[in-house]
């Protein structure tokens, strides 16, 4: 029995192979829902509109795709584990804070990683999670080392074994790149935790996650992405309490399926004061009705956890969804937006991410805020926009410098103004 479902799988996997397309003139014809048309039908014009028809779109959202979030009124704790006001070379202090849930005992918590300038007054401060541990960001050796269980990403034993960390694992992160460094010395705080602290990424992972702690017996109704999404709100419960951060200027960031949880946070949480999209692909910044690189069939087969049930009903029918992300984009208007994609990365549809974008025009139009400036998908390493902004790299699926050296530039510019 074992073998035949093995067998099965392969014969699955080698399907959706087969039917992955990376040709534009391929891609056939669908039609996007009018993003200034309501739920209720009706046509939108105004500010006023627009906001009254929010909440059953972010509903429609919850209901159709990461679950609707549940009601958790979890008494809190914030507990400061360590202080160090020399961090980075002298350039920061360090913070290391645990959340814990009187609740959810089960729970070990959150552990937030936070930087903060130490010649800036309350500095604004990018609030994201990490895949790897907050000790495999940088080379820290006070940086706490990671316990919970833990995607072997790297595939190294030395670093990560039976799915827990060790110490060789510090400063090794290769998803992601967050460059405390340059984020200090352009003014800004970091604040950052592992995702695996709410909720381990595998399927099985909501027993003993948060979804399980609170009473989930389906986890089908509420996703590993919503709990993730979760997770970023709780963190800036937090930093709406530290006096040394300006948390009205928070700009929630992340990248691929972290940059999926990133996008359902800020358009559920609108104390988030911009969003930043890095190849957040299918599920994230990318149109669903396009039929290019990864797909809502291939997410749902590989990764079924991270949606909710009620998604995966759409497999072949992707066409009867009553919405595409582009109006999930307009849910976070008018707070600045940027989007990223990489040449490197065509599973993520980086047109696909633009069009979504571009798509949103009109919700931020309502507001006055000025769209990409083109109508065309931009040329490699030339950022269009302003207040949404969007670029087209070198390079491969990752986070690297060039991203952040935007990313700063957008926060100066149009977040810290």
């Amino acid at each position: 029995m074992k073998k035949l479902i093995i067998i099965l799988s392969l014969i699955s996997q080698s399907m959706f192979a087969q039917n992955v397309n990376y040709d534009e003139a391929k891609i056939p014809p669908y039609t996007l829902p009018d993003i200034l048309t309501g739920v209720d039908g009706k046509k939108i014009t105004t500010i006023k509109q627009w906001e009254a028809n929010r909440p059953a779109l972010l509903q429609l959202f919850a209901e159709n795709v990461y679950g609707v979030t549940p009601n958790i009124s979890a008494k809190h704790h914030y507990k400061i584990l360590e202080t160090k006001n020399d961090a980075l070379n002298g350039k920061a202090i360090r913070k290391q804070v645990l959340i814990t849930f009187d609740e959810y005992p089960q729970l070990s918590g959150i552990n937030i990683l936070l930087y903060i300038p130490k010649n800036v007054t309350r500095p604004p401060v990018f609030v994201g999670l990490n895949f790897e541990g907050n000790h495999s960001i940088g080379i820290d050796p006070y940086v706490l080392l990671t316990q919970n269980w833990m995607v072997d990403f790297q595939k190294n034993p030395e670093r990560v074994n039976n799915n827990r960390a060790l110490e060789a694992s510090r400063g090794k992160a290769i998803v992601e790149s967050w460059p405390a460094e340059m984020i200090i010395d352009k003014g800004f705080a970091m604040a950052t935790a592992y995702y695996g602290d709410i909720e381990p990424d595998h399927p099985e992972g909501w027993k003993s996650g948060l979804r399980s702690a609170i009473g989930m017996t389906d986890d089908q109704k509420w996703s590993a992405m919503g709990a993730w999404a979760w997770q970023l709100s709780r963190m800036l419960d937090y930093l709406e309490t530290d006096a040394d951060l300006n948390s009205k200027k928070a700009i929630v960031i992340g990248h691929s399926r972290l940059g999926k949880a990133a996008f359902w946070a800020a358009a559920q949480d609108q104390r988030f004061a911009a969003f930043i999209s890095n190849e957040s692909g299918e599920g994230g910044a990318a149109l669903k009705r396009r039929w290019y690189g990864e797909t809502h069939e291939i997410i749902n087969d590989k990764f079924p956890h991270w949606f909710s049930g009620k998604y995966k009903t759409y497999s072949n029918n992707i066409a009867s969804l009553p919405f595409d992300q582009h109006q999930l984009f307009g849910l976070i208007a008018p707070r600045p937006v940027y989007v990223t994609s990489a040449e490197g990365d065509q599973w993520a549809d980086p047109n696909g991410q633009f069009l979504s974008l571009k798509n949103a025009e009109p919700v931020f139009a309502l507001y006055g805020k000025k769209g990409l400036g083109t109508d065309t998908h931009p040329a490699l390493n030339q950022p269009a926009g302003s207040y949404i902004r969007y670029h087209y790299r070198t390079g491969k699926h990752d986070m690297n410098a060039y991203d952040w050296e935007q990313y700063l530039k957008f926060a100066k510019e149009v977040v810290n103004k």
